[in-house]
């Protein structure tokens, strides 16, 4: 097999000229960057829980690149082409659609930012009159947005900017929201078995070789996805039980702030300080766990 790429979470690998094979790493990145911190069992986690939700997603008829797992960390998907959008035509076949679709379904992470520095209205998240809106608060409606995807920092974008960075059709824009929110529905009736909220995700998509749309990547896992436990939430409390308490860490620490500092005034990045020790047995059990959770699984 020959290395073709290594990302931020998985190295992959060409496998032929139809397949490809995922190794999921114990590697961790929050805020576009990779901690100097590996968190163990961390990769074995994410490949059985995205490999679980592809199965899932099958039984919706969702058409999705997965193929087979291979245990404890590895998956084989089937190949597309990633061509940068200056590529790609609305005419394009088994490609990557750069494009990352996030579903909102309560008040949190960035959106609560937006909410508080007044970029996003109460009236544009479906909130009738002034309602005051509070951290953890339920969205009378899914909130979706697109941001880029081949892009050094991910960027949110109108649905006009989307379908041109893509080049895709008002129809197939609609079909890919469709799609993120049917599966969305299945998460969510599926955890709550186990008393979790599923609170947000991210999904990504590409064309198959008749331009067919199918969710690839992988998706549900507690690093794409934001989860709350219900008896934590009924009390007002919200324990993030994702990649979130990591990029948590880093808020509270003071990184983050510094961070974006420099990114707005195009200074260079500080760098990341590794996690203790502590926190990534933390971290690692908190991934075993969500994979539990999740799934419905046993680890071992």
């Amino acid at each position: 097999m020959k290395l073709i790429r290594q990302g931020k979470v998985k190295d992959v690998y060409e496998v032929d000229a139809h397949t490809l094979e995922f190794v999921f790493s114990d590697k961790i990145s929050v805020f576009d960057k990779i901690i100097p911190s590996l968190i163990p069992q961390k990769g074995e986690t994410l490949c059985r829980t995205s490999a679980f939700w592809f199965q899932i997603a099958r039984s919706c008829g969702v058409k999705t690149h997965f193929r087979e797992l291979i245990p404890p960390n590895r998956m084989r998907v089937q190949q597309v082409r990633v061509l940068q959008p200056s590529k790609l035509t609305r005419k394009t076949t088994n490609c990557l659609i750069p494009l990352e679709v996030i579903c909102r379904y309560y008040v949190a992470g960035s959106m609560w930012d937006r909410i508080r520095n007044g970029e996003i209205k109460p009236s544009k998240l479906g909130f009738k009159g002034n309602k005051e809106i509070k951290y953890g608060d339920k969205l009378p409606e899914p909130y979706v947005e697109v941001t880029t995807k081949l892009e050094k920092v991910d960027r949110l974008l109108t649905k006009n900017d989307a379908m041109k960075i893509a080049s895709i059709s008002t129809g197939e824009y609609a079909r890919i929201v469709e799609s993120a929110l049917l599966l969305d529905e299945r998460i969510a009736e599926e955890v709550e078995k186990r008393d979790l909220i599923h609170v947000d995700g991210k999904k990504e998509y590409a064309f198959d070789e008749n331009r067919e749309l199918m969710v690839i990547d992988s998706y549900g896992t507690a690093d794409e996805d934001r989860w709350w436990d219900w008896n934590d939430y009924s009390k007002g409390e919200f324990i993030e039980l994702s990649k979130e308490n990591v990029r948590q860490y880093y808020r509270e620490k003071g990184y983050y702030p510094k961070l974006v500092e420099a990114r707005k005034h195009g200074k260079p990045e500080p760098k990341m300080p590794s996690l203790p020790a502590e926190k990534i047995k933390e971290i690692s059990e908190l991934y075993i766990d969500m994979f539990e959770r999740i799934t419905g699984e046993s680890y071992r």
